[in-house]
């Protein structure tokens, strides 16, 4: 493409923008800052020009040769996971009696240790124990309306080392999102002193964590998921499973979450589901220098659940093949269903 078509290009990505199916989205997903705005057509345009058209293969992790759809079972084993992270979305108050309604229904025996969030400044957190899965779950909220704070966060795209005192021992060379690095660091004293409590209250069970989120919540979870291990006694297995989780680092990190995550149970420590065609898991670009983890499953428009080997897997059936530029996508496929259940509160 030529470089004299860019102004019409600019012109369709802001008529895609307004034709895309908003009805059903939550007001916090619509709110564009203009800085928000800028990042959005450079992605559109810089992404129809120099999309890859090639899968990018995973050094740290080949347990999963082929794309394999999930039976009924599979799929229904992470139904609880989700409303958990749909639960994140809950106030502080509620989530730390267990008392948000239908999202703390569908997991009643859940023993909750500590919250906290604003739901503006600081999104809101919870941590707690679930007898039933042996697990210790730590739950971020994802974007909010009242926060606007947060929504610019997601329209800064710079790539920053890890801090060092946060993650001892890890390469400057593993790198992440800013926004999401600032907005992790608020909150993980008070994270890993709440898991630290929740594992020494049920230590004879010798329960496993797991950071579950949803959009920017998935991403804040991820990092918890990389930081916790590196705090917690050695043998603390830390999963995590995401829903609409948006690329959160470089090369080097989606090997290191490879490697440390996703390769535990089997090749199945790391899950990230996305709905049908979610634009956010696309976002931001391979182009800018972000790439995901592997542990893909892909929600089809049939509702199957399809396992996607390998990290960003160019597959028609996984998401960077369906939705190859946010022109394909739907934003209202990112808040679900995800098996029947639409995340929030």
């Amino acid at each position: 493409m030529c470089l004299s078509a860019l102004p019409v290009l600019c012109l369709d990505a802001i008529k895609c923008l307004r034709n895309l199916s908003w009805s059903s989205v939550p007001p916090q997903d619509i709110f564009l800052p203009p800085r928000a705005m800028i990042f959005l057509l450079v992605t559109l345009i810089t992404a129809t020009l120099f999309h890859p058209t090639t899968a990018i293969p995973s050094p740290a992790l080949e347990l999963r040769q082929s794309i394999t759809t999930l039976s009924a079972s599979q799929i229904s084993s992470f139904k609880p996971f989700t409303f958990f992270a749909s639960a994140a979305y809950c106030p502080s108050s509620t989530t730390i009696n267990w008392r948000c309604g239908a999202n703390c229904e569908a997991n009643a025996g859940f023993e909750p240790t500590a919250s906290g969030g604003d739901g503006t400044d600081v999104p809101f957190w919870y941590v707690g124990f679930d007898p039933s899965l042996n697990t210790a779950i730590v739950a971020h909220q994802g974007s909010d309306a009242s926060s606007i704070l947060s929504t610019l966060q997601d329209a800064d795209i710079i790539l920053q080392p890890l801090d060092s005192a946060l993650f001892p021992g890890l390469s400057s060379s593993i790198e992440v999102h800013i926004g999401f690095a600032g907005e992790q660091a608020r909150t993980t004293s008070d994270i890993l002193s709440a898991v630290q409590s929740t594992l020494s209250a049920h230590a004879s069970a010798k329960p496993s964590v797991t950071t579950v989120g949803h959009s920017n919540g998935a991403a804040v979870s991820l990092l918890d998921a990389v930081y916790l291990p590196l705090h917690l006694p050695v043998g603390t297995q830390v999963k995590y499973v995401g829903y609409g989780l948006p690329r959160v680092g470089n090369q080097a990190f989606a090997d290191y979450v490879d490697q440390h995550i996703t390769a535990l149970d089997g090749g199945r420590g790391l899950t990230r589901i996305n709905n049908k065609e979610d634009p956010v898991p696309i976002l931001p670009g391979r182009f800018l220098g972000f790439h995901h983890p592997s542990g893909e499953i892909h929600i089809q428009d049939s509702n199957a659940w399809d396992a996607c080997p390998g990290q960003d897997n160019t597959s028609k059936l996984c998401t960077v093949g369906d939705v190859s530029n946010i022109f394909e996508g739907d934003i209202s496929d990112h808040s679900g269903p995800y098996d029947g259940v639409e995340i929030g509160c």
